[in-house]
């Protein structure tokens, strides 16, 4: 998942736009035009490198030029440098905090990703972790991407990739039944149909409905067994794909797994992530004057 460079170009042109406004005037104030320099970006603590091939088109947006030291979704660990840049000070300086941005926000959600996935098949479970739409305007594709980083999936990028019927569709729609039916009549051979569900015997009715997946929404463990185990018991269960979604964490997100679901649906890996601590540091003029000597 990596969009082509010039649609990317457009989304990292915006980002600096909005940090750069007219200009950095502490920049332009402190450091010489023209002046060269080198410098590293360093993670301070472990975990899963996201966001490489974004930082350096952006930095070669400025006319640096950035050398990847690892690949997007390695492990790394803290004091590792994961990019040099080498170019005009000024630049490097410009284009710091919203390359970090980048950085620090995919590898934390690539990492937290990560967690879980290895957690889940470390169980012997071969539930997959999924993302929401509960992303940042804007932020999206960088989100979801990282997502795939970490071993999770991405769910649904838009709204035109799956009929997903949820709660208040079925309120102005005539209900779970004429729902699905209305979804299948019109969906395309390459898209799926899933429903929300809050009861055993609304899954039910989903699955005898015809639904090709069910969102098992804010359930608890125990109730998500009792569906598996009715929709067992009815012959139903290999003809559709569960989804539990809604109060799973990362503290409770095996007790969802053993009990069979296909999929686990977490917002918090998008809406509450903690950035991954990295930082970028520029050779100092001494430095660079005992290099030369």
């Amino acid at each position: 998942m990596l969009l082509p460079k010039g649609l990317l170009i457009k989304h990292l042109m915006a980002f600096l736009e909005e940090d750069l406004g007219l200009g950095d005037v502490t920049t332009e104030a402190l450091i010489p035009e023209g002046l060269k320099t080198h410098a590293r970006i360093i993670v301070k603590e472990d975990g899963i490198i996201a966001g490489l091939e974004e930082a350096k088109i952006l930095f070669e947006l400025l006319g640096l030029d950035a050398k990847c030291l690892r690949k997007d979704g390695d492990r790394v660990e803290a004091g590792t440098v994961v990019m040099e840049i080498f170019g005009e000070g000024r630049s490097i300086l410009m284009a710091e905090r919203t390359a970090l941005n980048i950085l620090m926000r995919m590898s934390g959600i690539a990492t937290a990703t990560r967690r879980i996935v290895d957690e889940i098949k470390a169980h012997g479970y071969r539930t997959k972790v999924a993302a929401t739409r509960k992303t940042a305007p804007g932020l999206r594709y960088f989100d979801k991407r990282a997502i795939v980083l970490g071993g999770g999936d991405p769910h649904r990028l838009h709204l035109d990739d799956a009929l997903l019927i949820k709660d208040n569709h079925l309120a102005l729609s005539g209900g779970l039944r004429e729902a699905i039916r209305k979804a299948k009549e019109v969906k395309s051979f390459t898209k799926i149909v899933e429903v929300e569900v809050s009861s055993v015997a609304e899954a039910i009715e989903a699955a005898e409905a015809g639904t090709d997946a069910i969102l098992l929404d804010n359930m608890a463990p125990l109730d998500v067994r009792k569906v598996v185990k009715a929709l067992e018991e009815r012959g139903l269960r290999l003809k559709v794909l569960l989804e539990a979604s809604g109060r799973i964490t990362p503290e409770n997100v095996l007790e969802y797994a053993k009990e069979g679901v296909d999929i686990v649906s977490l917002g918090s890996l998008t809406h509450s992530v903690k950035a991954l601590d990295l930082s970028l540091k520029v050779e100092s003029i001494e430095k660079r004057k005992e290099c030369l000597h």
